[in-house]
C-alpha cells in the first residue's frame, strides 16, 4: 500500500500556524535573555526550557541511533498518545483499532477526543492475529495501537503479524515498546525509517526508573514528529525533567545493571509462584511484571491490601479472568509478596 501523510493529517492541523515561543526564534547560544518577560533572579529555575529540548534528544538520539530530527518528547507516552489522536483523528467521524487486552489509556484518549475506539481480542495464547485488526480498520481507521510488549499480558508480539498490519495499513500504527528495555532483541526501532507510517513509542518510566520524572518518547518520520511539534504545548518537557533525563542517560550501566537484576529476580519470582495453591497459571512475561492467574483474584487482592501489598487485579479485562498483574519488586519485596501469598493460600 502506498503511504501518504498528507491524506491522513486533519486539514486544520495541516493547516496550522503553531505557536511560536521567545526561545523558538533563534538558535544558538546567548548569554542575556530578554526576551520571555523572565525574573532575571534564581538561575537556572528562573528561565524556560528549551522548547526544542535539542541537547535531550540528541543524547537519546546517540543511544538509540536515530537522529534527533525523529524524536519527538513528550510527558510521559500519554502526551504523545492523546496528540496524535488531536493531529489525525476527526472527532466523532473517525475510529482506531487497538488489541484487548491492553493498556487502558488508549481507550481514554479516544473517550477524550471523541474518536470511537474499536477492540479487537487477542487469541486466548494472548497472540496476535494481523488479519483480525486489518479487517476491523475500515476508510475512517485513521490509527492503530499495538503495545509490545503488551500490557497486562506481558507477552512481545509476533513481529511478522505486527509488520503484515503496517505494510497493509494506511493510516498510522503505533507500536507502543515501554517494556522493550526488558527484551531489547525485540524492538522494532532499527527499521524505522522503512515505514513511513510507524510510531514507536518508548519511555523512561521503566528500565531506567524515571516514573516520577515523566518522559516519554516517540519516534517516528521527520513528516510525523513535525506535526506532533506543531501542536504540542510550548514548554511542554520542563527544566527539572530535561536535567534529570540527561543526568541519568550518562549511566547506561546502571540502567543495564538494574534490568539484568529484575530478569533474574522474575525467573525466582515465577517459580516461587508456581508452587502456590492459589496460583493457577503464570503466562510467559517478556517484561518486569508478570500475569498470573489465580482461584480467586479478588480475595487475594484484598488479603494483600489488608497487608499493605499491592498489586493490580485485572480480573475484570478480557482474556484476564481471576488474573493478577504482579510488578517483579526488589528481593526482599519479592520474598514478602510470597510470604504473603503463603499464608492467604491457608486460610
Amino acid at each position: 500500500m502506498k503511504f501518504s501523510l498528507n491524506d491522513i493529517v486533519r486539514k486544520n492541523i495541516l493547516g496550522l500556524q503553531p505557536y511560536s515561543s521567545a526561545r523558538d526564534e533563534y538558535t544558538g547560544e546567548a548569554s542575556v535573555f530578554l526576551d520571555a518577560n523572565e525574573n532575571p533572579f534564581n538561575a537556572p529555575y528562573n528561565r524556560y526550557p528549551d522548547p526544542r529540548q535539542q541537547v535531550l534528544k540528541n543524547r537519546i538520539g546517540e543511544l538509540k541511533k536515530i537522529p534527533s530530527g525523529q524524536i519527538f518528547l513528550g510527558n510521559g507516552s500519554d502526551e504523545p498518545i492523546d496528540l496524535l489522536y488531536r493531529a489525525f483523528c476527526e472527532p466523532g467521524i473517525e475510529n482506531v483499532v487497538a488489541i484487548a487486552p491492553t493498556y487502558g489509556m488508549y481507550r481514554v484518549a479516544a473517550d477524550i477526543n471523541n474518536v470511537a475506539y474499536r477492540e479487537v481480542l487477542l487469541q486466548e495464547d494472548f497472540s496476535l492475529d494481523s488479519a483480525k485488526i486489518l479487517t476491523t480498520a475500515d476508510s475512517n481507521t485513521k490509527l492503530i495501537f499495538l503495545c509490545s510488549p503488551n500490557n497486562p499480558t506481558g507477552n512481545a508480539l509476533d513481529q511478522k503479524e505486527i509488520l503484515k498490519i503496517i505494510n497493509n495499513f494506511n493510516g498510522l500504527v503505533i507500536l507502543d515498546e515501554a517494556y522493550i528495555d526488558f527484551c531489547p532483541e525485540k524492538t522494532l526501532l532499527a527499521t524505522l525509517d522503512q515505514y513511513p507510517n510507524l510510531v514507536i513509542l518508548q519511555t523512561l518510566s521503566k528500565a531506567w526508573g524515571l516514573a516520577g520524572i515523566r518522559l516519554g518518547m516517540a519516534f517516528a518520520s521527520e513528516e510525523i514528529v513535525s506535526i506532533l511539534s506543531k501542536i504540542k504545548y510550548p514548554y511542554n518537557i520542563n527544566l527539572l525533567t530535561q536535567d534529570k533525563a540527561l543526568e541519568m542517560l550518562q549511566h547506561t550501566d546502571r540502567k543495564d545493571n538494574w534490568v539484568k537484576t529484575i530478569l533474574s529476580q522474575k525467573i525466582i519470582l515465577e517459580t516461587k509462584l508456581a508452587k502456590l495453591l492459589n496460583v493457577v497459571a503464570i503466562y510467559p512475561s517478556d517484561a518486569n511484571f508478570i500475569l498470573v492467574k489465580t482461584l480467586s483474584a479478588k480475595k487475594i487482592y484484598d488479603a494483600l491490601v489488608d497487608r499493605q501489598i499491592i498489586v493490580r487485579d485485572r480480573s475484570r479485562v478480557s482474556l484476564c479472568g481471576e488474573c493478577l498483574r504482579i510488578t517483579v519488586g526488589s528481593e526482599n519485596e519479592n520474598q514478602t509478596l510470597l510470604k504473603a501469598l503463603e499464608e492467604i493460600g491457608k486460610i
